[in-house]
């Protein structure tokens, strides 16, 4: 993960509502639907969240029939767990 990644990850997860987003998506896959009932505001505002989400790599999109399903894509916060940790993490010199 470069930095104009992580950067970007870490954008995606400074608002609150898509933390939100991700925290729902960690239980289940949700339609779009699904998701826009739980939160009070519009569906382009709730749009914008999911490209965010989406262009940093944090959430998947399925099309079945007429619905898209979003998932969680928990690979993301791995890889960025382990950059952090190399770039702050106590180095072990023996």
């Amino acid at each position: 993960m470069g930095i104009t990644d992580i950067t970007t990850t870490l954008k995606a997860l400074s608002d609150p509502i898509r933390r939100d987003i991700l925290n729902l998506l960690k239980k289940k896959n949700l339609t779009a639907g699904e998701i826009a009932l739980l939160f009070p505001i519009s569906k382009p505002s709730l749009s914008h969240h999911f490209t965010v989400l989406k262009n940093a790599n944090l959430i998947g999109s399925e099309r079945k029939g007429q619905k898209i399903y979003y998932s969680l894509n928990a690979t993301v916060f791995y890889e960025l767990l382990n950059d952090v940790l190399e770039t702050f993490g106590e180095k072990n010199e023996n």
